[in-house]
């Protein structure tokens, strides 16, 4: 799947076909977490990419490829559910198992090996890097797409492929039906992750990603969770906010409703014409120029 996804960059942005993930795997609460690495020993930043509800590790490649070009070390895991992690049972997986996830790898990484890592999260994955850095204090920035709060009412209208769903949602799933799986792209608007209908057909039929089945479980602890650490109050890092300038599905004034009320130092950029998938030009030239950026300015703090 991984070359299925670099085919929408850029020629010459794609990076060279040696350039491959190592697969390895990190037992975390019964659960075989598959984690797709590219070692960089002698570089003095990591990055840890975070995938959101419709994607896993090979979505993310070629944003892994490209931050391992540019001299991170990268790792990218499969959250519960998508990918090739394997859990006792996919119908309990709830979203406060995500944060723990990537709060516990965090923690795991950083014991493991000292050096400066970033956190960049995609969709999703933006809300899964904050939490992260918020519960653990040991992520040195953080690189997002988006910033939903599930919290807002305009932001769960975004996120459901149904406006009644944001509306709605919160109070129609109830524990009761937490069990029950359903297809992703009935409930989240899966159809605007890009604005290349190619890519959309390839992420809606991956049986990995945004083709998964998810438990309604998961959607009512995540249309209910609340951050830890409200945005006023957050200190922890510095914050890039890295957005689709023509995202249909997280529109910018939704992700800066959150992002304006950070405490931290942070930056905005927008990236021109690329969708919520940010493959398209100009766009990802800006996102791999701002990986660049932070790549320096945290290696100059060491």
């Amino acid at each position: 799947m991984h070359d299925s996804y670099l085919a929408f960059l850029p020629d010459d942005l794609r990076p060279d076909p040696s350039l491959r993930p190592e697969s390895t795997w990190w037992l975390w609460r019964g659960a075989r977490i598959h984690v797709e690495r590219v070692a960089r020993p002698d570089d003095p930043v990591r990055m840890l990419l975070v995938h959101g509800g419709g994607g896993h590790a090979a979505v993310m490649w070629p944003f892994a490829a490209m931050a391992a070009q540019l001299g991170f070390e990268v790792l990218v895991p499969d959250l519960p559910g998508y990918g090739h992690t394997e859990t006792r049972s996919a119908r309990a997986v709830r979203y406060p198992d995500w944060v723990d996830c990537v709060a516990d790898l965090v923690r795991a990484e950083k014991t493991a090996d000292p050096r400066p890592l970033v956190v960049f999260g995609a969709s999703m994955g933006g809300m899964l890097a904050y939490e992260a850095a918020a519960r653990t204090g040991m992520v040195d920035a953080l690189a997002v797409t988006c910033l939903l709060d599930p919290r807002s009412r305009r932001a769960r209208r975004c996120i459901g492929r149904h406006r009644w769903l944001g509306h709605y949602g919160p109070r129609l799933l109830v524990p009761a039906f937490d069990g029950i799986r359903v297809p992703m792209r009935l409930v989240a608007n899966v159809t605007a992750m890009s604005n290349l209908s190619d890519l959309n057909a390839i992420v809606t039929a991956d049986p990995r990603g945004g083709g998964v089945w998810v438990p309604l479980g998961f959607l009512r602890t995540y249309l209910r969770s609340v951050p830890l650490v409200e945005p006023e109050n957050f200190t922890a890092c510095p914050v890039w906010l890295l957005h689709p300038g023509a995202d249909r599905w997280t529109p910018l004034a939704v992700s800066r409703m959150f992002f304006d009320r950070i405490a931290a130092p942070k930056q905005l950029f927008v990236l021109e014409q690329a969708g919520h998938y940010p493959v398209e030009d100009p766009g990802i030239r800006q996102l791999a120029t701002a990986l660049a950026d932070i790549h320096d300015q945290v290696a100059t703090t060491i």
